[in-house]
């Protein structure tokens, strides 16, 4: 790596952000960032999009945030994935997921093209003022201060710059030189075996869907993609080396059982080694580790993005609000709290998947797909895994939230979101009314009347909105902040008629009760807010 004297080095201006890495998740945290106002600086070493296979598949959680980040639906292309398809040579098809419908406002289940979403994210990265991006430039050293993180950056021309932050944002990926520098440990797994990658265009026979062919010699993943793509994922078997498969000729035969003789475009193809790890703290002092850089997960389940994006909405409002002075840094501990245990029930989920997509042998094959065969037809199980109900659910036990299960609404969970209309017939999605901050929601009546106008002011200076949601066709009990919940998704269904919760920015429940109880529920609230979660 290049370097200078840092007394020559050039100073960039003060900023509250440095994010290390623009990758998607770096992207989406400078994007959250961005919409909250904070002046971020992001860095990564590459100069462009990397275009080599990565992630494909996006569920409606993912989609949710990147609404929340300010993409709209279309602002990239996706496919919706009807159902995930799992077969054995020796028992058949052993599994179907259905992916088909929506949740919470978008698709179950999508594939896409990874340097689309990238593009999306940094074109919206770039309406912010407040918000800058250097590529080509490298994290050299930082150092913790008293007033922040003073950071060191080589350009790609060799010039060296110095910049102060108030926090660090490591999303610089597995081989994070962040989490090296803050000298956390990433323990967990490495696959023995190595994998080839192929996008393919001009496919005679395009699939809708995606399916695993779970061959112990040779396990397949296969998936349709946008723009006329088709991936697969061979593993490579014993004996083979990466020069050898990567041939022409080597990926023309593998292709063969879909290619039909005729010839197929290959757009790219790269051989990986697949890990399941995770750090030991996703944080250290003013230093965040996000996405890859603080956990990786197998793609069998598809979650290695998802899950960074959901470390990029969890922390984001969270820098957001202490910088801004509307929170205490101690709630910057609840990150860590909150996103570490669901990453590692997500990295178990895609190592149980990949035992079932790699069998050891033709016996082991038969055995476990043989078994998940006949759970199918068990009433209770059958929906175990066909109804994604194997999937552990974002939801925290310990965290940023007034302790205990709520009344009505857990604590520590997402709140559902639906399709709702303004008093001028627009329609829109739930999360689009509650707006970027800290939300407290009426469900049926409209709390403002139960907040005395000293606690209004307070809530708002803390970032706090004020939404009522109301019954389908109410007349009554109508304001300005009043949307009607076309879809029953809020009323009854998530909360009755008179309810109130409080919702964080990243959709999570904090608190809930009577609308009457309003004003107890925000107190609480800024109680929470002032110090640390417990």
């Amino acid at each position: 790596m290049a370097s200078k004297d840092k007394s020559t080095a050039a100073s960039l201006p003060d900023v509250d952000v440095l994010i290390v890495g623009h990758g998607p998740v770096g992207a989406a945290v400078a994007c959250l960032l961005g919409r909250y106002g904070v002046r971020v600086l992001a860095i990564d070493k590459a100069g462009g999009i990397h275009l080599a296979p990565r992630a494909i598949a996006l569920d409606n959680e993912a989609l949710r945030i990147l609404q929340l980040a300010g993409l709209e639906e279309g602002a990239f292309p996706t496919i919706a994935i009807p159902h995930v398809r799992m077969h054995c040579p020796y028992v058949g098809e052993f599994a179907r997921v259905n992916t088909s419908g929506s949740l919470n406002g978008h698709p179950k289940l999508v594939t896409f093209y990874q340097p689309e979403l990238e593009r999306a994210l940094r074109g919206k990265v770039a309406e912010y003022e407040h918000v800058q991006f250097l590529a080509g430039t490298e994290l050299t050293s930082f150092c913790e201060t008293a007033e922040g993180v003073t950071a060191t950056l080589t350009r790609s021309d060799g010039s060296v710059a110095n910049v102060l932050a108030r926090y660090l944002v490591g999303a610089d990926g597995a081989g994070s030189v962040v989490r090296r520098d803050i000298e956390q440990d990433f323990g967990g797994q490495t696959y023995a075996q190595d994998w080839l990658i192929v996008d393919a265009l001009d496919v005679p026979h395009p699939i809708d869907h995606v399916e695993f062919l779970c061959d112990h010699r040779r396990p397949t993943p296969h998936m349709v993609a946008p723009g006329g793509r088709e991936r697969w994922e061979f593993m490579l078997r014993s004996g083979e080396t990466r020069e050898q498969i990567e041939t022409q000729e080597s990926i023309r035969a593998l292709l063969a059982p879909w290619s039909q003789g005729r010839e197929m475009r290959i757009e790219r193809q790269a051989v990986y080694r697949f890990h399941a790890r995770s750090c030991e703290r996703f944080s250290k002092g003013r230093v965040f580790l996000a996405g890859d850089a603080a956990h990786i997960t197998p793609p069998f389940a598809g979650q290695g993005l998802v899950a960074g994006l959901r470390d990029a909405a969890n922390l984001s409002w969270k820098l957001a609000w202490v910088v801004r002075g509307q929170a205490a840094s101690a709630i910057l501990d609840s990150y860590d709290q909150e996103r570490r245990p669901h990453a590692k029930k997500m990295i178990g989920l895609a190592k149980f998947m990949g035992r079932l997509v790699m069998p050891r042998n033709a016996l082991m094959a038969i055995a476990m797909h043989g078994i998940s065969r006949l759970l199918r037809y068990l009433p209770g199980l059958s929906g175990y895994l066909e109804e994604l109900e194997i999937k552990p659910q974002n939801r925290f036990t310990k965290g940023l939230f007034v302790p205990g299960k709520g009344k009505r609404l857990a604590h520590g969970d997402l709140l559902p979101q639906g399709v709702v209309r303004m008093a001028n017939g627009t329609h829109l999605l739930s999360d689009d009314a509650l707006g970027q901050g800290l939300t407290l929601i009426g469900f049926g009546l409209d709390p403002t009347a139960h907040l005395d106008e000293a606690t209004r002011s307070k809530w708002a200076a803390r970032g706090g909105n004020i939404v009522h949601f109301c019954l389908r066709g109410e007349a009554l009990h109508r304001g300005e902040r009043s949307y009607e919940d076309l879809s029953n998704v809020l009323i009854p269904n998530a909360a009755p008629f008179g309810w109130a919760a409080v919702v964080r920015p990243d959709r999570t429940v904090m608190h809930d009760g009577p609308v009457t109880e309003a004003q107890r529920l925000v107190n609480e609230t800024f109680s929470l807010l002032n110090a640390a979660s417990s």
